[in-house]
C-alpha cells in the first residue's frame, strides 16, 4: 500500500495559511478565535479533523491534483469546523478561498455549497469524477442520512457502475455519522446499507498462507466495488484522502465522518502520524496492553464508540484485562490484520461492539467474516463471538434515552463477568 505521509515543512505551510486571517478582509470574531486555535494546535504539533482535511487537500493541490468539494453547507461545514471560504464582515471585498493560493502553481481548488437536492448533485459529481480521473471529487452530505434522497444514484451507478459498464470512479462520499442523542434523524448514515452493497462473500476469507502475503490488501482493492471506512483519528482521515488519489485503481470511497469528535481533545492526532513513512491504518491495534496473553476480553469496534469505551476502561482500571482494537476500513474487510490481532490475544473472549442499534451498523457484516476468519485459523472461538451494544430498533431515541442506553451498555460491559448484555 502507498506511503501517504508528507514532509513536515509542507504540512506546516498548509497549516500556516489555513490558520491566518487574510489581510484584505475582516472575518467574524468567532472565526478569528477558530483561526487562533488552529495556530495554537500547530505550535503544539497536534492536528484536528479540520486541519487534517486541509493537509490532505493542500498536499494534493501541491502535487497538481484538482480537488473539488460540494454539498450543502460545505464551505463552512455543517458543524462550523471547516471554514474554507472566508467572508468579509464589512461586505466590501469578495470572499477568500482559504486553500486556493497555498503553493505557487498549485492545482485548482473548488469548494461550493449546493442546493438541497442530493439526487441531482451526487449524480453530477459522479459524472464529473468519471471525466476527471486524477482529481479528488468529494460530495459531503449535510448529515449522513441525507443519502436517502440519492439512493438510486448509489445503487445504479456508484456501487455497480464498474461491473455494469466498466466505469471507474474515485468519487468520495463524506457522510457525518454517529448516535449522539440528536434524535431519530441526523444520527445514522446507514452503514449497513453500504456494507450490504459490497460484493465480497462472507465465506470468502482466503487461506492463512494468502493472508500473510504483502500484496493481499491491494488484491482486495482490485476486486472490490467500493471502499468503506470509519476513521477514528484525524491522521487516518488525512491518509485515506491522500491514498484515494495515489492508489493505482479507481474505486469509490465511502467515509463515515465524525460529529462530536471534530472537537474532542482525545481525538486529535500528533503531526508525526502524517510524516513520511506513515500510511492509512486499516486496523488500529491496542498498544496500551502490557501482556496480551492476560487479556480476558478483546473488544473490536469501529468509529467514535472507541472513545466511550476507552474512557470507561481507564476509569475502572481495566487496561490489562480488556483490549480494544479499531476496524477503520470495514470493506474490503481487513482479514490479514485481524488475523494478526486475534493471534495476539489467544485467551480473550471476542466481542464486537457498536454505537448503532443491533439491526443497524456493521454488526451483521462483521460477525460472519470474523467467524470465517477464526475457522480458517482453527480457532474454537468462532462459536462464541459476542455482541455488546444496543438492541434492535426502528430509529434512535431522543437524548435522554440515548444517554440511558449508553450508560447501561457501558456499565454492563465493564462488569466483572463474561456475560454480554444487549440493551434496547
Amino acid at each position: 500500500m502507498p506511503d501517504t505521509g508528507v514532509n513536515e515543512g509542507v504540512l506546516k505551510r498548509i497549516g500556516e495559511v489555513f490558520s491566518t486571517m487574510p489581510a484584505e478582509i475582516r472575518v467574524h470574531k468567532r472565526l478569528a478565535t477558530t483561526l487562533l486555535q488552529r495556530r495554537e494546535m500547530l505550535n503544539m504539533r497536534m492536528v484536528s479533523w479540520a486541519l487534517a482535511e486541509a493537509f490532505a487537500f493542500g498536499t494534493l493541490l501541491r502535487e497538481g491534483v484538482h480537488v473539488r468539494l460540494s454539498g450543502q453547507d460545505v464551505e463552512r461545514g455543517t458543524f462550523s469546523h471547516r471554514h474554507h471560504i472566508l467572508h468579509d464582515q464589512n461586505g466590501v471585498h469578495a470572499p477568500v478561498s482559504a486553500l486556493s493560493d497555498v503553493f505557487p502553481g498549485q492545482a485548482e481548488y473548488v469548494v461550493c455549497n449546493s442546493s438541497l437536492s442530493e439526487y441531482a448533485v451526487l449524480g453530477f459529481e459522479y459524472g464529473y469524477s468519471l471525466e476527471n480521473m486524477r482529481s479528488l471529487i468529494c460530495w459531503e452530505a449535510q448529515f449522513g442520512d441525507f443519502t436517502n434522497n440519492a439512493q438510486c444514484v448509489l445503487d445504479q451507478y456508484i456501487s455497480s457502475g464498474e461491473k455494469k459498464w466498466g466505469l471507474n470512479s474515485r468519487i468520495v462520499l463524506l457522510l457525518p455519522h454517529g448516535n449522539e442523542g440528536m434524535g431519530p434523524e441526523h444520527s445514522s448514515a446507514r452503514p449497513e446499507r453500504f456494507l450490504q452493497g459490497c460484493l465480497d462473500d462472507e465465506e470468502g476469507c482466503p487461506s492463512v498462507g494468502k493472508l500473510a502475503k504483502p500484496h493481499f490488501p491491494m488484491h482486495q482493492l482490485l476486486d472490490c466495488n467500493w471502499q468503506i471506512v470509519n476513521c477514528s483519528t484525524p491522521a487516518n482521515y488525512f491518509h485515506v484522502l491522500h491514498r484515494q488519489v495515489m492508489l493505482p485503481v479507481r474505486k469509490p470511497l465511502i467515509v463515515f465522518t465524525p460529529k462530536s469528535l471534530l472537537r474532542l481533545k482525545e481525538a486529535e492526532s500528533p503531526i508525526d502520524d502524517m510524516l513520511p513513512g506513515t500510511q492509512f491504518q486499516r486496523v488500529i491495534t491496542d498498544n496500551s496492553v502490557a501482556n496480551p496473553a492476560a487479556v480476558k476480553r478483546l473488544l473490536i469496534c469501529s468509529g467514535r464508540v472507541y472513545y466511550d469505551l476507552a474512557a470507561r476502561r481507564a476509569k475502572q482500571g481495566l487496561q490489562n484485562k480488556i483490549a480494544i482494537i479499531r476496524v477503520e476500513q470495514l470493506s474490503p474487510f481487513p482479514y490479514d490484520l485481524l488475523w494478526m490481532e486475534l493471534r495476539k490475544f489467544p485467551n480473550a473472549k471476542i466481542v464486537w461492539t457498536q454505537e448503532e442499534h443491533k439491526n443497524m451498523g456493521p454488526y451483521f457484516y462483521v460477525k460472519p467474516r470474523l467467524c470465517t476468519l477464526l475457522m480458517r485459523m482453527d480457532d474454537p472461538r468462532h462459536w462464541d463471538i459476542g455482541y455488546a451494544g444496543r438492541g434492535a430498533a426502528a430509529a434512535c431515541g431522543h437524548n435522554i434515552n440515548h444517554k440511558q442506553q449508553l450508560e447501561r451498555f457501558l456499565t454492563a460491559y465493564f462488569l466483572p463477568t463474561t456475560v454480554i448484555i444487549t440493551f434496547c
